[in-house]
C-alpha cells in the first residue's frame, strides 16, 4: 500500500487573452505526482467558462486535440486529484463549477476538511443537493451562500473560512478575479509567482511555477487570501495568525517534488537531512546504500554522505506505467512491485545493502521489495525509513485513515523487520523532525504522534484501504 495525497491546484491570470490551456497543461503535468486519478481545467473566456474534466493522467486526458478545444482566456484554474474523501468517479473531478445569480465560480481544492461531514449534513438539512461525494463541493456551497450575502467574491471567501476546519489550499476564479486561499494552519502548501509577461501563477508547489517559466514570488501565508485582478494583487490577512501554523511534515518527507521549496525550506535538503539523521541514529556496516525511487533517493544520498558508505542506484522505476496499465486486482498473477521496480543485480549481488524508503504502511510493498533484493543476491538488507512510524489516521488529506491497517500500530520495530524479511529496521526518530525544517516546530505530525491540531471527526465514512465509500 502506497501513501497518496489529495491533489494539486494550479491557476493562471494573464493581462491579455491568450492560450492558457497549454500553460495549464504544463503546470498540472508538473504537479502530477500529487494526484493520478483525475484532472481538470476551466478556462475563463471573458466570463464564459469552458471546462473539461475526466479520469486519468494529465497526458491521457488533455491530448493535443483536446487542448485545441479551449478558447483563449485571461483566467484559468486546474486540478489533479487523488481522492481521500469521495469516490473515484468523474463526478468528483475538479475544478468544481458553480453558477448563481451573482455570477460564476470555479474552485480547485487541495486538502481535506476534518468537519466536512458535519457541514454537509447541515447543508443537506437546509435543502442543499450534492452531485458529488467530495468535500470540495461542500466548500463551494458555503462560499456561494456567503457570496449571495456579500458584495464581492473575496468577502464571500473571507466569510466562509470560519466555517471550515482542517486542510484547504484553494485556487478559485470568478468572472473577473483569481483568488488563492490557504487555511489558517497552513496544512498544505500554496505559492504564487509571475511570468515575464506579467501573468500571475498560483500553484501547490514551486516546481509548477518553474515549469511554466514563472518566477517564484512567495508562499501564501496560512490564513491569507490573495486576490488577483486587472487592478493587480491585493492581500487580506484577517484570518492570518488566528491558528498555530501546522504544515504537514510529510510534504517534505514524501509528497512534494524534490525541486520544490515549501515555506522557505528545500524539499531536497530536508530529505537529505533525514538520511543523515538515520545514518547517525542507526549506523550499520554495509557495502552500498540504495533508495526506493523516487522519494527515497534523496534520503539515501544523505545516508551515504553521512555514513561514508557508497551510494548506488539499486532499483530502477518504470516511469512509463500509467494508472491504466494494470488495474489493482485485475490479474493476481502479476506482482505490481516487480512491474514498477527492477533490481540492478550487479549493485546488489553479494552485498550488504542499506535500503532507504520514505514510509511503511501495511508492510506489503516493503516485504516485496526486500524479496526483490534477496532474489538479486543481496546478502544483508538493512531498512531505514526517512519518517517516523505511522501510528494514527490523518484527517487532513493523506490517505491514512485506519489504524487497523498500520503495521507499526500492532508490531514492534524488530517484529516488523522480521515480517519484512529484513536484517534490521530503523525509523526516523520523532524528536528529530524539526531538523528537517531547519529547527522549526511549526508542523503537523499527528499521523506519527496522535497530536491533532483540530477536533478529531467521529465519523469519516470512508475507507480508502478497502477502495470503497461506506456512505455517500
Amino acid at each position: 500500500m502506497s501513501i497518496h495525497e489529495e491533489c494539486g491546484v494550479f491557476g493562471v491570470m494573464s493581462k491579455e487573452p491568450c492560450n492558457l490551456a497549454s500553460m495549464m497543461y504544463y503546470g498540472l503535468y508538473a504537479l502530477q505526482h500529487r494526484g493520478q486519478e483525475s484532472c481538470g481545467i476551466v478556462v475563463n473566456d471573458d466570463g464564459v467558462f469552458h471546462s473539461y474534466k475526466d479520469m486519468g493522467l494529465v497526458s491521457e486526458v488533455f491530448t493535443g486535440d483536446r487542448l485545441k478545444t479551449f478558447p483563449e482566456g485571461k483566467i484559468a484554474v486546474g486540478h489533479v486529484r487523488y481522492g481521500t474523501t469521495g469516490a473515484t468517479t468523474r463526478n468528483n473531478c475538479q475544478p468544481i463549477e458553480v453558477n448563481h445569480k451573482k455570477g460564476k465560480m470555479a474552485l480547485a481544492h487541495n486538502g481535506n476538511l476534518s468537519n466536512a461531514l458535519e457541514l454537509r449534513d447541515t447543508l443537506e438539512s437546509s435543502g442543499a443537493i450534492f452531485s458529488s461525494t467530495s468535500d470540495t463541493e461542500t466548500i463551494a456551497y458555503i462560499i456561494t451562500r456567503r457570496r449571495l450575502e456579500t458584495s464581492s467574491i473575496e468577502d464571500a471567501v473571507s466569510a466562509a473560512l470560519p466555517s471550515l476546519e482542517g486542510a484547504y489550499s484553494l485556487v478559485l476564479m470568478s468572472s473577473t478575479k483569481m483568488i488563492a486561499v490557504r487555511d489558517p494552519r497552513g496544512f498544505r502548501p500554496l505559492c504564487y509567482g509571475i511570468t515575464q509577461d506579467g501573468s500571475y501563477v498560483v500553484a501547490s508547489e514551486s516546481c509548477a511555477l518553474t515549469a511554466v517559466g514563472a518566477e517564484f514570488v512567495r508562499d501564501v501565508e496560512p490564513g491569507e487570501i490573495i486576490i488577483f485582478s486587472e487592478h493587480g494583487v491585493e492581500t487580506r490577512k484577517e484570518h492570518c495568525k488566528t491558528k498555530d501554523k501546522r504544515t504537514c511534515i510529510f510534504e517534505h518527507i514524501y509528497f512534494a517534488r524534490p525541486d520544490s521549496v515549501i515555506d522557505g525550506v528545500s524539499v531536497h535538503e530536508a530529505r537529505v537531512q533525514a538520511g543523515k539523521i538515520l545514518a547517525r541514529t542507526y549506523p550499520v556496516e554495509a557495502d552500498v546504500v540504495i533508495g526506493v525511487p523516487d522519494s527515497g533517493l534523496d534520503a539515501a544520498l544523505g545516508y551515504a554522505m553521512e555514513s561514508g558508505i557508497p551510494y548506488e542506484i539499486g532499483l530502477i522505476k518504470n516511469k512509463y506505467i500509467g494508472r491504466t496499465f494494470i488495474a489493482p486486482g485485475q490479474d493476481k498473477r502479476f506482482d505490481q512491485v516487480k512491474i514498477k521496480l527492477s533490481p540492478v543485480n550487479p549493485v546488489l549481488a553479494g552485498k550488504r545493502v542499506v535500503l532507504i524508503d520514505d514510509s511503511i504502511v501495511r508492510g506489503t510493498t516493503s516485504k516485496r521489495i526486500v524479496k526483490l533484493l534477496r532474489d538479486a543476491g543481496a546478502k544483508e538488507i538493512h531498512i531505514r525509513i526517512s519518517a517516523p512510524a505511522f501510528l494514527h489516521p490523518c484527517y487532513y488529506g493523506t490517505d491514512i485513515d485506519s489504524e487497523e491497517n498500520l503495521i507499526a500500530n500492532h508490531h514492534s520495530t524488530p517484529e516488523i523487520a522480521e515480517i519484512l524479511g529484513a536484517d534490521s529496521l530503523g525509523f526516523l526518530p520523532l524528536e528529530d523532525l524539526p531538523e528537517l525544517l531547519g529547527g522549526s516546530d511549526k508542523y503537523c505530525s499527528a499521523c506519527f504522534d496522535g497530536k491533532y491540531p483540530t477536533t478529531i471527526p467521529t465519523d469519516t465514512r470512508k475507507d480508502r484501504f478497502e477502495g470503497k465509500i461506506k456512505k455517500s
